[in-house]
């Protein structure tokens, strides 16, 4: 009878060890799909800012500041390696773009281009296809986290290697751009 007792909880430990290590993968490639959806739209966002700086770039001629910064920042998130250089990266140049859209504001012969407002219409779109991303991002990363550090499934996340993900969290500057938004009040 004893064996029989050693056998069942033999087995149970087993079961749990894979269910375990069978969500710890699952959580994984949830934040890896999670990562490739941001991924497509930081693409098509970094193909959509050329098009908008030449655009805008006859009408903006003296503000060559904001316009080298918006194109310095596509490139380097262009080119970004890793997942954190790409999460700093991609911080920099929405600030970036946000500058440049806030630049235009100072110049109606722009805004009443069409191509122009269409730009900047499918950029405004782009911008907020990655913000529900990165949150949704954060979301499987977090889960995943959890499920790295919690016990007992952090003692399978060592033995198998799992490692904490990384956040997409608000750089400084972007943070002190949200903090100083002017307020509208009536």
């Amino acid at each position: 009878m004893t064996e029989y007792i050693l056998l069942g909880l033999v087995v149970i430990a087993a079961l749990y060890a894979i269910m375990t290590y069978n969500k710890l993968v699952s959580g994984r490639n949830s934040v890896e799909n999670a990562w490739r959806q941001i991924d497509v739209q930081l693409k098509r966002r970094i193909d959509l800012i050329p098009n908008l700086v030449e655009t805008v770039k006859g009408f903006m001629a003296h503000e060559k500041a904001v316009l080298t910064e918006v194109t310095e920042a596509r490139a380097r998130a262009a080119s970004a390696g890793s997942r954190s250089e790409a999460i700093e990266s991609n911080n920099l140049l929405s600030n970036a773009t946000a500058n440049l859209l806030a630049v235009m504001e100072n110049y109606p012969d722009i805004k009443s281009q069409g191509n122009v407002r269409n730009l900047t219409e499918e950029l405004t779109t782009t911008e907020n296809k990655v913000a529900f991303a990165r949150q949704h991002y954060n979301d499987v990363a977090t889960e995943q986290n959890n499920q790295v550090q919690q016990f007992p499934s952090n003692i399978f996340a060592n033995i198998f290697k799992f490692k904490m993900e990384d956040l997409w969290e608000l750089d400084d500057v972007t943070r002190n751009y949200l903090q100083d938004a002017p307020t509208v009040s009536f």
